[in-house]
């Protein structure tokens, strides 16, 4: 039966309607993929944020997107001398100590906001890394 504009009336069929809602679903699945996972944000937990001073902090990053990289739940490492010298033609192995930050006798929060012009490179850590499971040790005993 045509309409007032020539146009005749359908009702859409119930397989239109639900493939059209599939391809929408689809379409918002591949969006929310692409904004989340390609344009900045992380899908490991750690990373390890390398600045121009040499200094490597690890942590949960946030707002990479920003001026400035916020990082939450903060360690470094810290590198213990050796009291005694080593004899000669020995190499003595590094001892290095994972700090979280806040214990320090300034006393800071666990919250950093850092310069991104200071940022030279950040790495995703895995789950299995060892500072991740230095950091997993040290969570458990507090």
């Amino acid at each position: 039966m045509p309409t007032k504009e020539g146009f005749p009336t359908t009702k859409p069929s119930a397989k239109k309607v639900g493939l059209l809602i599939l391809i929408i679903v689809i379409v918002l699945v591949a969006a929310f993929y692409f904004v989340i996972y390609r344009r900045g944000f992380s899908r490991a937990d750690y990373q390890a944020v390398f600045l121009s001073n040499g200094q490597v902090y690890f942590g949960k990053m946030t707002n990479k997107n920003a001026g400035y990289v916020v990082m939450k739940d903060i360690y470094y490492l810290q590198l213990k001398r050796p009291l005694q010298e080593q004899k000669p033609g020995e190499q003595a192995q590094p001892d290095l100590t994972l700090i979280k930050l806040g214990n320090e006798l300034h006393g800071p929060l666990d919250r950093m906001e850092i310069n991104k012009n200071h940022v030279l490179f950040v790495e995703d850590l895995k789950d299995d890394s060892k500072v991740v499971t230095a950091i997993m040790e040290y969570k458990a005993q507090q």
